[in-house]
């Protein structure tokens, strides 16, 4: 027997290490070829259990041959077996699966909608999906009527993000990873205005410094806001059209903002359009990205003799967001803290920046100020952020959902260098504030534009 024994041991020791190197060179290519299989095996399998436990099943009533009575054993089983019979008795059907599709991250699948379930009934169910296919997290990413469409993913895509800052075009930046292993994209065509709030070392900055990276190589205006005296954006000034660091500056470059949305809004009535990009290309002026640090700092109040100040600033930026996207001005707002008691300027604020990223913060009221208008269970997931997962985040995407994102880690040294490489596309703010800047988008681009949900 041992003669046997031994090259058995040798060929299993074999395909077990060949199999963990395939795994360690090329995890996808092993979970499509192995993983995938056996995966979708132990989905079907153990449906109708899962289903169960996690009371998604429904009655129903089905022929089955029963035996009458209580069970008997032994020789009184065998003349009751005459009673047996085939009769309809109720038992618990599970929601039909569809065809299980891989994916780069795990896999797809359709469930079926039984009677009096709603898309909602698997949303709360989704951690015990999770668990019971072994597996990093389960998201519901679409519903139809009588149908969801539910994401597995294997492991955590976010554990660590090294995908390059990239420009996808005009006002369009990947500034990393979502949870789907889709890239995290700030459009500013879609979203125009942001809000990202975070505690210190959560990642705030970062996101910041990869979007600055991004826009510094496209033909916008940059206009940063810097309430901690400078030592954020100040580093970034060769790419900045302007830069207030005080909240006397910020009062003054707030007035300047109205002026050119007003020049702006003059421009498109002369010549009978909406907003600027239905503009000859020879008129249309140049995109202003306005960014925001420290917000707060722009509506505390150390004495009575700053209402004035305070209420005016505030007013300035809510017609900014009303107003800017027609006109090509777009706002993203960061803060460590934002809250209501701030007053009502910041929640009336708040309500226009559309965009949403919350970081870890240290107190639940900014996770309420930034997510509370949102799903709920989007802002249990911000307040459960690890602090050892800096960049981490949950995101409100374009399409009104909530996802884990996170940020690739982009250091102020990157930042300050593509701010210096693009100093050349920096637009002088009188120019901007004359309207005789203009920004060079083709015909061909405008049509992409539009495409892409650019408001027409």
């Amino acid at each position: 027997m041992s003669d046997w024994l031994i090259p058995l041991a040798i060929t299993v020791a074999s395909v077990c290490t060949a199999l963990l190197v395939w795994r360690a060179l090329h995890p996808v290519s092993f979970w499509l070829v192995v993983g995938y299989p056996l995966k979708t095996m132990h989905v079907y399998f153990t449906w109708d259990n899962v289903a169960l436990g996690c009371t998604l099943t429904r009655k129903r009533r089905r022929w089955r041959y029963t035996l009458d009575g209580l069970p008997i054993v032994g020789q009184a089983a065998i003349s009751l077996s005459h009673k047996r019979k085939i009769r309809r008795v109720p038992i618990d059907k599970p929601p039909r699966l569809g065809v299980i599709r891989p994916c780069r991250l795990g896999f797809r699948i359709n469930v079926k909608l039984m009677d009096g379930q709603t898309p909602d009934d698997y949303s709360a169910r989704l951690p015990n999906l999770a668990h019971a296919w072994r597996v990093h997290s389960v998201r519901l990413v679409s519903s139809k009527p009588g149908r969801v469409t539910l994401l597995a993913t294997r492991g955590d895509p976010l554990s660590e993000v090294r995908i390059p800052v990239l420009s996808e075009g005009l006002l369009r930046v990947r500034v990393g990873l979502l949870e789907t292993g889709a890239p995290w994209v700030v459009d500013f065509r879609t979203v125009p205005h942001w809000l990202n709030t975070g505690a210190t070392q959560s990642g705030k900055s970062t996101l910041l410094n990869a979007l600055i990276t991004g826009l510094s190589s496209q033909p916008v205006a940059l206009v940063g806001f810097d309430l901690k005296g400078g030592v954020e954006l100040t580093a970034y000034e060769p790419r900045l059209s302007a830069i207030a660091t005080e909240r006397a500056e910020c009062v003054g470059l707030l007035d300047d903002l109205i002026c050119l949305v007003k020049t702006r809004m003059a421009l498109c009535r002369a010549n009978k359009v909406r907003n600027i990009w239905k503009l000859p290309q020879d008129l249309r002026p140049t995109p202003v990205v306005v960014l925001v640090d420290e917000v707060a700092e722009l509506f505390l109040m150390a004495h009575k003799g700053e209402k004035d100040e305070i209420a005016s600033t505030a007013t300035a930026l809510l017609r900014l967001a009303q107003l800017g996207r027609a006109f090509g001005l777009y706002l993203f707002v960061c803060g460590q803290r934002v809250g209501s008691d701030l007053g009502p300027g910041v929640t009336a604020l708040r309500s226009q920046l559309s965009g949403r990223v919350c970081h870890r913060v240290n107190d639940p009221e900014t996770a309420t100020m930034t997510l509370g208008d949102t799903d709920p269970a989007a802002l249990d997931a911000a307040r459960q952020i690890a602090a050892n997962m800096p960049g981490t985040a949950v995101v409100v995407g374009d399409d009104g959902r909530w996802y884990h994102a996170r940020s690739v880690y982009v250091s102020e040294e990157v930042a300050e260098a593509a701010a210096t490489a693009h100093a050349m596309l920096t637009p002088a703010w009188a120019d901007l504030l004359t309207g005789t800047d203009t920004v060079t988008v083709t015909d061909a681009e405008l049509e992409a534009l539009a495409r892409e949900g650019e408001p027409t």
